[in-house]
């Protein structure tokens, strides 16, 4: 008895993730394909786009719990699509976790501006990508 209560413990440990619908933007696909690697063997439900106008129907479709946003895109760059996203009162409430290869004070700024939540530079951790979504998620 006392072995089968710890073996729920650890698999409710290993799962807090489980079922969380993220959605992971960018026109990198190895970044796309490594998160959601990494999201999916945590027990995520990971979505993927490769631009911002991919992303805003996937996010009408999905209804992710998070999203994960590149800032340098083409057509739809991550501040543009962060700004639709927050403009919309359906969707406002999606926490967007800003992803970016630069680290400076502007890009953070900017990303706070259009209404981002966080900001990750790339390379970025399973740590970091994890942190974020325990942050905005609180699971």
């Amino acid at each position: 008895m006392n072995l089968a209560g710890s073996t729920v413990a650890l698999n409710d440990e290993s799962t807090s993730l489980k079922g969380l619908k993220v959605l992971v933007i960018d026109d990198s696909k190895t970044i796309r394909r490594t998160a959601e690697t990494l999201l999916a063997k945590e027990g995520c439900e990971v979505f993927t786009a490769i631009d911002g106008f991919d992303a805003l129907a996937k996010i009408a479709d999905h209804q992710p719990d998070i999203v994960f946003v590149d800032i340098m895109m083409p057509r739809l760059d991550g501040y543009q699509t962060c700004a639709l996203i927050k403009h919309n009162k359906v969707f406002r409430s999606i926490p967007v976790i800003m992803l970016s290869s630069k680290d400076g004070l502007f890009d953070r700024a900017r990303g706070r501006i259009v209404g981002s939540e966080h900001y990750l530079t790339k390379p970025f951790t399973k740590e970091e990508l994890l942190g974020a979504i325990e942050t905005h998620i609180g699971r």
